[in-house]
């Protein structure tokens, strides 16, 4: 029997959930009622068919991406490599780490194709592709870590800013980790680039070699893993307030480079409790490169 996406409006009445094994997207569009009717309609229809075609290509996805050619043929596949292209020459990363901000931006894509919409967003298990028209605002949640309930923050995205992605990566989540962050969240021109930078800052957030941290093989865990047998993070313990700082500073580093070189636009870092931010948005203080205190921000 063929398998069929899960396509239907949530209990609000507002708010579109399409999911297809493991892709899981809320959608919301705001406007005129025919077109967000039309809007809906057209990432229904984009999204038939789109972890199929992902998975035709998918030994082809989880290689090492080079930031030369690209032998991938789909939309989706070739935007997830493009994201990961700028990491290659400096770190390990395959097109999988943009994945799902690279499938939020394409069912973004076909709605704004089909409709005019005041605002919309598609959300991506917390990687989400943004619009905004002017004068819209768009409000971000922050966590301290993505398993846990409740949000201790939250950032402003204005349509005059640049940013239109938005993506957390961090040990908590879904996909492995390298580093030991809790949360790394990250903000960027496009989903993609914000989802492929989140996992490249999260894998930096590190204590190498400290004794409290288990690694283990990410395919002792999952076979097919794109990372194969490199050392994933599966637990962390007491780290002191020095160490907790230096993992982040680490972390801040390689964020304060990608903001240098254009590719964010903003970053979060949270480790115990503490938390670095990269850029220069609305999170209090008002400071280009801050750490904000402890007492400050538990939830």
């Amino acid at each position: 029997m063929k398998r069929l996406p899960q396509i239907a409006l949530l209990s609000d009445g507002r708010r579109l959930h399409l999911q297809d094994g493991p892709i899981d997207l809320i959608v919301e569009a705001r406007g005129r009622g025919g077109e967000v009717r039309a809007a809906y309609e057209a990432a229904a229809g984009r999204f038939a068919g789109l972890l199929d075609a992902l998975c035709a290509e998918l030994t082809e996805l989880r290689k090492p991406a080079t930031s030369g050619i690209c032998r991938l043929t789909g939309v989706v596949a070739r935007r997830m490599h493009a994201a990961v292209a700028p990491f290659a020459a400096d770190c390990f990363i395959t097109p999988m780490a943009a994945v799902a901000g690279s499938v939020a931006e394409e069912i973004l894509g076909a709605m704004l194709n089909a409709a005019m919409l005041d605002q919309a967003y598609v959300n991506n298990g917390g990687d989400i592709a943004i619009h905004l028209s002017a004068g819209e605002q768009f409000t971000v949640g922050l966590m301290d870590r993505p398993d846990r309930d409740g949000v201790m923050r939250k950032m402003i995205v204005d349509a005059d800013d640049p940013a239109r992605g938005v993506a957390t990566s961090g040990r908590h989540g879904r996909s492995f980790s390298l580093g030991i962050a809790d949360a790394v969240t990250v903000l960027a021109r496009t989903a993609s680039q914000a989802d492929a930078a989140a996992t490249v800052i999260a894998n930096t957030v590190d204590l190498p070699g400290h004794p409290a941290i288990s690694r283990c093989p990410a395919n002792d865990i999952q076979p097919d893993s794109d990372l194969g047998a490199r050392l994933v993070t599966r637990d962390v313990g007491a780290l002191s307030r020095d160490e907790v700082r230096d993992a982040l500073d680490s972390g801040a580093e390689r964020a304060r480079q990608l903001f240098d070189r254009g590719l964010i636009e903003g970053a979060v870092l949270q480790l115990c409790g503490d938390m670095l931010v990269i850029g220069t948005k609305d999170i209090e203080p008002k400071r280009s490169y801050r750490r904000i205190a402890e007492n400050a921000i538990h939830a």
